[in-house]
């Protein structure tokens, strides 16, 4: 895939170009600021944007807002944010609306060089993928949202690896549990929150919006 990258740390930001360049991938432009980034977007058109939280000038949310400014702009770019901390605010409003093609993790998961790379890819290719621990956090903050309180401990487990973006097959190897066990705990899940079969929704993003009380 074309990545661009967004990090103010010159030593993070050569790692991660070593890192996806290693695996194949076309690191397009890698830039330390939010308009160099979206300026680097509207050139390359990427499939996917790597982007820290907190960039130049005052290292608060310039990254996601520019993240959030990008998915506008460039719907056909997934947008994978990373940043040092648990920031639940930050993934809410990156979320709202749509859940599609973007991703959500922390900078200690770049150690994780497989895990990284799955999660881009996922990105990449139109998919959700969540932090363990910020979907943890969310879930505890969000558990009473409409539908969220009636589903049972096992259905929460199932609704937050689904906010991860695991496939069912992967849900149901983290669970140990059988891929049909899986799709009657999605079925679930759907039905609890009132989530209808549709030619033209996700209901798997749609899911993670309401575990999002987006």
């Amino acid at each position: 895939m074309r990545v661009v990258i967004a990090e103010d740390s010159a030593v993070l930001r050569e790692g991660l170009v070593q890192l996806l360049s290693d695996r194949g991938h076309e690191v397009s432009a890698a830039v330390s600021g939010p308009a160099a980034l979206l300026a680097a977007v509207a050139q390359h058109r990427p499939e996917v944007a790597v982007v820290d939280v907190r960039m130049p000038p005052t290292h608060t949310d310039e990254g996601v807002r520019a993240a959030i400014e990008l998915r506008r702009d460039f719907p056909g770019t997934g947008v994978l944010v990373f940043s040092q901390y648990v920031e639940t605010r930050y993934a809410s409003r990156l979320l709202e609306r749509n859940a599609a093609g973007v991703g959500y993790l922390l900078k200690d998961r770049v150690a994780d060089v497989a895990e990284f790379a799955e999660a881009l890819e996922r990105v990449g290719r139109g998919g959700t993928a969540l932090d363990p621990e910020v979907v943890r956090q969310l879930l505890g903050a969000r558990g009473a949202v409409s539908g969220l309180a009636s589903l049972t401990s096992r259905e929460r487990e199932v609704l937050a690896l689904m906010a991860e973006g695991r496939s069912n097959a992967a849900i149901a190897s983290a669970l140990v549990v059988s891929g049909g066990a899986v799709e009657k705990h999605v079925a679930s899940i759907f039905g609890k929150l009132g989530l209808e079969p549709s030619d033209t929704d996700n209901r798997r993003v749609l899911a993670v919006l309401k575990f999002l009380g987006s």
